[in-house]
């Protein structure tokens, strides 16, 4: 329930802010927001933290809580603020509609690689899923995934032309909370420029990783290929004094 009550301010905050609802680009004090959520100070605390750690806001001592001029202008298309990591639920684009075309959906053998990267024996198999991302229509996102059979049985040519992640948290209460993830740029091969409508002077976003499960189980392998324009990444630094 304390999980609920801090993601539920966390998510409205992140609202107000993207809506320039704050005047100045100062948010209230805590014990005001916490009247106004009608929560307690530790949930406020902790939704706060939550911006802080993600560069969205900032505290200055002695004057109060600011939103990161640099952030507003700099907006990605990922926002994760629901309870997993799934990409249906995190990107966001002034109101665009998503949408997800199927590619292809497989069943393979792991290979050697896909065994150490998914603790797999050899002889398991995995889900090849390629997928298309939209927005209004437009191809944004070329998506490669590969996902245990044995982790989950019940995948279907439905289910994976939806959210992955939200049929995994919503039907087997499994939830996708942690990945590691390199990003890189690479000239454009024939399928983005197919797909993506690229030009062939034109490169490619690449983002590839591991999702894992929250309790540390390697759940897919997955290859991310972005339209160049639709690629910003943001990151916030800060270094602990001892």
């Amino acid at each position: 329930m304390t999980d609920l009550v801090y993601r539920r301010v966390l998510h409205d905050l992140k609202s107000r802010i993207h809506d320039n609802q704050f005047p100045n680009k100062r948010l209230p004090d805590e014990r005001s927001l916490s009247e106004a959520y009608n929560v307690s100070r530790s949930s406020i605390k902790r939704a706060l933290s939550v911006l802080a750690n993600q560069g969205i806001i900032f505290k200055k001592r002695g004057s109060g809580t600011f939103i990161n001029p640099l952030y507003m202008k700099n907006q990605t298309i990922f926002h994760y603020e629901g309870s997993n990591l799934g990409i249906t639920d995190s990107f966001k684009s002034d109101g665009q509609t998503q949408g997800i075309k199927l590619l292809s959906f497989k069943v393979v053998p792991a290979n050697e690689e896909m065994q150490q990267d998914l603790f797999l024996e050899k002889g398991d198999f995995v889900y090849e899923i390629s997928r298309l991302r939209l927005f209004d229509d437009h191809p944004f996102m070329i998506e490669r995934g590969f996902i245990p059979i044995k982790i989950a049985p019940e995948l279907s040519q439905k289910v994976v032309s939806g959210s992955i992640f939200n049929y995994l948290e919503d039907v087997q209460n499994k939830v996708v909370t942690k990945s590691f993830m390199t990003m890189k740029v690479a000239p454009s091969n024939g399928e983005d420029q197919e797909l993506l409508g690229l030009k062939p002077t034109e490169p490619v976003a690449i983002m590839e990783g591991i999702f894992f499960l929250d309790d540390g189980t390697p759940f897919e392998v997955s290859n991310m290929r972005l339209r160049y324009d639709y690629f910003n990444y943001n990151t916030f630094v800060t270094l602990d004094e001892e």
